[in-house]
């Protein structure tokens, strides 16, 4: 397991997110997100991960970006909500995204299996959905360098 460094991404510099906005989002997924998200937003919202590539059936993918929390018109493309608008029709319901690739594919938390610990899928531009850790730890333990 290596440590995970966040960088800048979205913006110059971090921008921390208050628990009201967390408890604002819950409330609106009506899910409780898991506590290690939780304390890592708080922090790192539209920061990229270091190392960033994960395990995704017999391949890899990149974890290029951790969505926002807070709203920002000039970058909504990265907003946790405007993604979760983007897929909610499309992508089966239970799946929230807190992450993107560069190809435009997000990783969500997965509440179909359980309301207390969602897995972790990506969702492609094609909505499939595909597992890929069984908790939010497990994903970012699995990050490594290509």
């Amino acid at each position: 397991m290596m440590d995970v460094r966040w960088g800048n991404y979205v913006w110059k510099g971090p921008r921390p997110v208050a628990s009201s906005e967390i408890e604002q989002l819950e409330a609106q997924w009506g899910v409780e997100l898991p506590g290690e998200y939780k304390r890592l937003i708080a922090g790192h919202q539209g920061m990229t991960p270091e190392p960033c590539v994960f395990k995704v059936g017999r391949g890899a993918n990149v974890f290029s970006v951790l969505l926002t929390v807070t709203r920002d018109a000039e970058r909504a493309s990265y907003s946790i909500q405007d993604s979760y608008n983007r897929i909610r029709s499309h992508a089966p319901s239970g799946l929230y995204p807190f992450g993107k690739t560069p190809g435009g594919e997000y990783l969500c938390f997965d509440y179909r299996g359980s309301v207390n610990q969602p897995r972790i899928a990506l969702v492609t531009v094609e909505m499939a959905v595909h597992p890929v850790a069984n908790s939010f730890q497990e994903l970012l333990d699995g990050l490594h360098d290509d």
